[in-house]
């Protein structure tokens, strides 16, 4: 039996309904840096994971820094930092990009409704930049409100990128006024192959 001609060329005079014509979605792609901590447990091993996971969730990793121990920030006692910055590619909004790596730290065990503010993690990944965009929100605040107040995510941001200015202000200058006692980039092992 042939195929019905019909099912797909409508009979002459008859268009296809506007509502059932494919478009391509113009999709804008945007440069996010993120900010990923850890001080609990296995590190380093934690950060690779989750730079790992970032990746499979679909986002393009297209820099990363190396990795630096930091003194711990805030009034909490604790041990040190790992800190690294990552810049990733991305057709999401921020909101999706937000929620997508919530769902990473989840992942990981962070729950950031039962923790303590500025206390240790297991993984932390904040947003720093989403393109040139700026977004206030209750929740969620690009460029981060306080990024130019922390070394720990300036040096390795001023790695991978270090032309960036935010709000007119370039990150190199914003890190010279800035204190980096303590902040140690850590070297690659032999055996950790990718850098």
């Amino acid at each position: 039996m042939p195929p019905d001609e019909t099912a797909n060329n409508p009979p002459a005079g008859r268009s296809t309904p506007e509502f059932f014509i494919r478009r391509p979605r113009k999709v804008e792609k945007r440069v996010a840096y993120l900010c990923l901590g850890s001080n609990l447990g296995d590190r380093a091993g934690t950060m690779a994971r989750a730079v790992g996971l970032i990746a499979r969730t679909g986002l393009k990793i297209i820099a990363r820094s190396s990795l630096y121990e930091t003194p711990p920030w805030g009034p909490v006692p604790q041990g040190p930092y790992l800190n690294m910055v990552v810049a990733v590619e991305t057709e999401l909004s921020a909101r999706e990009l937000l929620n997508m790596l919530l769902g990473v730290e989840h992942a990981f065990g962070r729950d950031r409704t039962r923790e303590v503010r500025f206390g240790p993690r297991t993984i932390d990944i904040d947003i720093l930049l989403f393109g040139d965009e700026t977004i206030a929100e209750p929740d969620l605040e690009i460029p981060h409100p306080r990024m130019m107040e922390r070394a720990f995510a300036l040096i390795p941001l001023n790695e991978i990128a270090p032309n960036l200015s935010v709000g007119g202000v370039p990150v190199r200058v914003a890190l010279d006024g800035l204190d980096r006692t303590g902040i140690v980039k850590i070297e690659p092992s032999p055996a950790d192959g990718e850098g």
